[in-house]
Order: C-alpha cells, then structure tokens, then sequence
C-alpha cells in the first residue's frame, strides 16, 4: 500500500469480541450520551433563556457546553453503531470528519478554558473593570477568536495527516480515528510535518497553561487578602467548577497524548481514549450544575 487512496477502509478498534458485551457497550455509550445530550441542553435552555444568566461567565460556559455536546457526538455513535451491528469498518475518507472535529471541539475547548480563567481573574481581580473590560464585544471577540483558532489548528492537522502515505495496514488501534494511530500506519520518515504542527501546538498550549497559572496565582492571592471567611467561600465557589473542569480535561489529555510508548497498549489507549473524549463531556455539566445555583 503506497498511499492512503488505496486503502479502502480503516477497521477500528472493537471494545469487545463476544456480542454480550458489545451490546452491554451499546447500551453503556447510549445512556452516556443521553445524559450529556440532556445535561448539555439544560444549560443552554437555561442560559439562552434567563436573563439573569447573559453574562460573560455563562456566555463563555455556553459555548464550552456547545463544545462539549460536539466532542461527544463525533467519538460515541460510530462505536455505538459498531457494537450494535458487530461491525469494524470505517472507510479512509470518513476517517477525516471525525478527526477534524473532535481536534477541532478539543482545541477550542482549552481555548475557551484559558478565556475563562481570565474571566475569573477579572471578575475577582479587577471587579470595579468587570464591565469595561469584559463587555459585550470583547467577549464576542474571544468567543471567535477561539472558534477560529480552533478551526484553523483542526484543519491544519487532518488536512496534513491525510496527506501522508500508508504503508502499514488499515487497523487503528482505537474505537474512533484519531491522528496519532493513524500517524502510526504512515511511513516513519513521512509525518516529520505533523511533528512540527505538533511542537507549536504545544508551544501554543504551555502558553495558554502559564497564562492560566497565572491568572490563578493573582487569584488565590486576592482571596486570601478577603477578610471575611463568607467572602473566602463566595469567591472560592465562583472558581471550583472552572478549576475541576480545567483539571479533568489537563489530565485525561496530557495522558493521552504524552504517556511514554512503553506503557502503551490497545486496552490502555481505549481507556484512556473513553476518559478524555467521552467522560468530561458527559460529567461537566454535573460539575456546573453543582456550584452554580443559578442553573
């Protein structure tokens, strides 16, 4: 095989080999996605509909919630499908779709965590310059700015990893395509351009990462200088959801991406895989709901 275009189909990773089990797995995926699909839509009724609640902090959790119900809609139904009609086969071409939008809703995802966090900070930090720096346009501008970079980033990636030639069978090692499997069928000298697109982005993420840290730190500082135990906990409260959201997705994605090769395994990838792109997803909305009354 001596490039993508003679590889009629990719044949992904099944998560069980007896019918029992994948239809256990069906009925699993299904009730997961449910859940989000009715967790996600409560908040955006309730965001879009409340007066109340059209303010920066929940114009930017809407559009996290949007991300949210996209990166679970592109991983789950495909393997969903699989397992109810004992099937593997995905063709290459279809392989590009779910690539570029999970890249797409996970990158832009992180954007808007970062833009987030400098909403807490100003909201706590700067209270007196809330309005004035988080107004309406300003928001509509970040808002944009990381749909579009999140775009642009996806489009990049799939539209360079497709270009590669495959040399190494069809069989992706995970229940949906994702890039680094399908990096491992291409030539080993081929997807030294994907490296390089992969080293900014991490440039682009530690920076984002820092600056988040740093708004934090400004944060926590400003707190601890609140006399009131009531203001502790107030201010406190307005951070967890951010905070336990922004450590769930860190962890279950710098796992995935930089575990070490020597630990790497087809069930391990499949854990991992189901821990980044299908449970934030399906959990966040409880994490909101939680800590934000208003919702």
């Amino acid at each position: 095989m001596s490039n993508g275009s003679s590889i009629p189909q990719c044949l992904l990773l099944p998560f069980a080999e007896t019918r029992e089990l994948q239809l256990w797995h069906f009925w699993l995926f299904r009730g997961i996605s449910l859940a989000a699909l009715l967790g996600h839509s409560l908040i955006n009724t309730s965001t879009a509909c409340d007066q109340h609640l059209h303010t920066p902090r929940y114009f930017f959790l809407l559009s996290l919630s949007l991300l949210h119900l996209g990166c679970i809609s592109t991983t789950v139904p495909k393997s969903k499908a699989n397992s109810l009609w004992d099937s593997r086969d995905i063709s290459y071409t279809a392989c590009a779709a779910p690539i570029f939008f999970l890249h797409f809703f996970l990158i832009a995802e992180f954007y808007f965590l970062t833009i987030m966090s400098y909403d807490r900070y100003v909201a706590i930090c700067k209270a007196l310059h809330y309005g004035s720096l988080l107004g309406s346009r300003a928001c509509v501008h970040m808002a944009a700015a990381a749909w579009g970079a999140g775009f642009l980033t996806a489009l990049l990636h799939t539209a360079n990893t497709f270009s590669l030639p495959l040399c190494r069978g069809n069989a992706v090692e995970q229940f949906f395509c994702e890039i680094p499997q399908i990096l491992k069928l291409s030539r080993s000298h081929s997807y030294l351009r994907e490296v390089g697109l992969f080293v900014i982005a991490v440039c682009v993420t530690f920076g984002c990462f820092v600056f988040i840290v740093g708004s934090y730190v400004q944060i926590f500082r400003a707190v601890l200088r609140i006399p009131s135990e009531q203001g502790h906990h107030k201010a406190f409260s307005t951070c967890l959801p951010h905070l336990a959201m922004l450590s769930l997705f860190v962890s279950t994605s710098a796992f995935a991406y930089l575990k070490p090769p020597t630990i790497s395994s087809p069930p391990l990838d499949l854990v991992v895989s189901v821990l980044y792109s299908v449970v934030p997803p399906a959990v966040n909305p409880l994490i909101c709901s939680l800590r934000n009354q208003e919702l």
